[in-house]
């Protein structure tokens, strides 16, 4: 099997290229894909587009997704979809299995559930197949596109090796599922492998990790003399996201996954 990779420069799409090499990188402006079996990565990354360009995560998410399938009408594809975790919405009770009801409440996650029910209804009408994948936070080194709104905790641990200030909301009291890429990116190979078709596969450790356990993790690696301020949470924050989310793994572990890296490992990592 030789997969189509949509999506290939991004944080999680180029660690999986590297560690996979014999898939073919599709480039954006062709959008046709080279195989049968497709891996799609293209995606924006955070609830906050709403603030800058209301239309980014309708015209990403949904639009390109459409122009893709548009050239697979004629192909008996399998279209391997990322998905996240923000589908699951809030208020959810952990840990999250793949038949939880979805609630998703900003842009972002409302265009990825979108994009995951035009995918299934575009797959039964041309009779082809596909698999959702649902990603937990992901960590690693490497991601240029860090920010204080997206993979906060890499953007945190950089400003702590540079002994800047850093505010972390509810006390640091949020707990939520992270995998290193490198874990990521080979649960993701082993569903497109063996992964049964049209069904939904959530990608994490299975376990919750405190936020304020990693930041004290990173602060002892980095000697770091950073000011830590506790804050509470805008009520954006609080109305699109969980405050506490981690998934149930117990479909990729029955493919055979095994987490490598630990979240200690992976903290010391991101603090070298």
């Amino acid at each position: 099997m030789q997969l189509s990779i949509f999506g290939s420069s991004g944080f999680i799409g180029s660690n999986f290229l590297k560690i996979y090499p014999k898939h073919m990188p599709i480039k954006r402006e062709s959008l046709e894909p080279k195989t049968n079996d497709i891996l799609y990565f293209i995606s924006t990354v955070d609830n906050y587009n709403i603030f800058d360009d209301i239309t980014k995560d309708v015209k990403v998410n949904l639009e390109l997704l459409c122009k893709v399938l548009e050239n697979c009408k004629s192909k008996k594809i399998t279209f391997n979809f990322i998905s996240s975790w923000f589908v699951y919405g809030i208020n959810c009770k952990q840990p999250i299995n793949e038949s939880h009801r979805c609630n998703p409440t900003g842009f972002y996650s409302i265009t990825k559930k979108c994009a995951e029910d035009l995918l299934i209804s575009f797959c039964k009408t041309f009779e082809v197949n596909y698999r959702i994948i649902r990603i937990c936070n992901v960590l690693g080194n490497g991601d240029k596109r860090a920010s204080a709104k997206k993979n906060a905790l890499t953007w945190m641990i950089n400003s702590l090796k540079e002994n800047k200030p850093i505010n972390l909301y509810d006390g640091g009291e949020v707990y939520r599922d992270y995998l290193h890429v490198k874990d990521v990116c080979n649960a993701i190979n082993l569903i497109c492998i063996k992964g049964n078709k049209n069904e939904i596969y959530n990608v994490g450790s299975g376990s919750p990790t405190k936020l304020k356990y990693m930041i004290d993790l990173a602060c002892d690696y980095t000697n770091s003399k950073s000011k830590i301020n506790y804050i509470e949470p805008p009520i954006f924050h609080k109305n699109v996201q969980s405050k506490d989310f981690w998934m149930e793994n117990k479909k990729i572990k029955d493919l055979g996954f095994k987490q490598t890296i630990s979240i200690e490992e992976t903290i010391r990592e991101l603090c070298s």
